[in-house]
């Protein structure tokens, strides 16, 4: 079976077998890593890139006052700092919700992926691209959703991005985030999220049973 990053890629460019052999063999050094663990922090000039291989990650920003702001959620097939060595270092913070395993490529292998393997090229520029496009949803969705279209938005996004990798079924998926992890992506209080949650239980669109989230009807 293909690694949730071929399944991803294979969305933005047709890769050949060499192309997915190489991919595969990038993203050979897998770690554990514990939940709630930083893998980056804000300054950091990380030597590798970092792959999201299983469970899920966020990208963050901590406020003077000690508040964060959740910018992303990273799942499986999902790089974390892909573009990071042209930066220099990290302007947020990395950090796993869930436990993960992690593949750790080399900033070469990435150089010598996308100088050699036009297919992967386009692939990665285009997973870039999705990514600036769903930061543009979530800015909207913060300045103009109310608080229950913010969540329907952000769930119906999570089962999209893990439906192309193969990891939600029957509009089902596991959903490993707390209510206070939400409240800081939303920017609502934890007692606001239960009620939304609730909300969204009444009336028919969700049911989240334990770790479990499905949802009844993406349409509406």
């Amino acid at each position: 079976m293909a690694s949730p990053l071929v399944r991803k890629l294979e969305h933005g460019a047709a890769l050949s077998q060499d192309d997915r052999a190489r991919l595969e063999e990038a993203a050979r050094d897998v770690r554990g890593v514990g939940p709630r663990h930083d893998l980056i922090g804000e300054g950091d000039r990380p030597e590798e890139v970092h792959l999201i291989l299983e469970g899920f990650a966020c990208r963050y920003k901590m406020l003077p006052g000690g508040e964060r702001q959740i910018m992303a959620f990273l799942v499986p097939g999902d790089f974390c700092d892909l573009h990071v060595a042209i930066l220099g270092e990290m302007d947020h913070g990395i950090a796993t919700i869930s436990p993960c395993k992690v593949a750790y490529i080399p900033q070469r292998t990435i150089d010598e992926l996308t100088s050699k393997h036009p297919a992967i090229a386009r692939a990665l520029w285009w997973a870039t691209l999705v990514d600036e496009g769903t930061l543009r949803e979530w800015i909207v969705n913060m300045g103009r959703r109310s608080a229950d279209e913010q969540m329907a938005h952000l769930l119906c996004e999570l089962l999209l991005r893990l439906e192309s990798v193969g990891l939600a079924h029957e509009n089902g998926f596991d959903f490993p985030v707390t209510q206070e992890e939400l409240a800081d992506t939303l920017g609502l209080s934890n007692v606001h999220v239960n009620r939304v949650l609730q909300q969204l239980r009444e009336t028919g669109m969700i049911t989240l049973t334990g770790r479990r989230l499905t949802i009844h009807d993406v349409d509406r």
